[in-house]
């Protein structure tokens, strides 16, 4: 599994997530790791809800903007977040994501909430190669 950590002087109101992975598959499940553990307390959220996503991008750089994307408006949309995630990354061009996410709803008294994720931003995005394994940087606007 890969590692991440959370830079918090970015900009006002925003949290920048460094990460690093050894295939893009495992980049992928770690941001979606990051980005549950920043919106809520994971240990507050039982695993009751599983599903399936498929998303397809031109580049692995947009598939992972689109999946943290599409991670949000679930949480926003349905009231859910994924603490756990099981992906497979395909293609060359375009790339294809299909993930299983485990997870459950966002019940107030009973999910200790950390930060109202609203998206995520392009500005310092990036996913790219690096030794050993891939590298992400994303900003996230809370």
């Amino acid at each position: 599994m890969g590692n991440f950590r959370f830079i918090d002087d970015v900009a006002l109101a925003d949290c920048a997530v460094d990460l690093s992975a050894r295939s893009p598959a495992d980049a992928f499940e770690t941001a979606a790791r990051a980005l549950a553990e920043m919106a809520v307390d994971p240990g507050t959220v039982p695993e009751s809800i599983a599903r399936h996503i498929v998303l397809e991008a031109p580049t692995l750089g947009q598939l992972l903007f689109d999946w943290l994307s599409e991670l949000i408006y679930l949480k926003d949309h349905d009231a859910e977040v994924y603490i756990r995630t099981a992906v497979q990354v395909s293609g060359g061009g375009p790339y294809r994501l299909a993930a299983r996410l485990y997870g459950g709803r966002i019940v107030p008294g009973r999910t200790d909430s950390r930060a109202d994720i609203k998206g995520i931003a392009l500005h310092e995005f990036i996913f790219e190669p690096s030794p050993g394994g891939w590298h992400s940087r994303f900003v996230v606007d809370l």
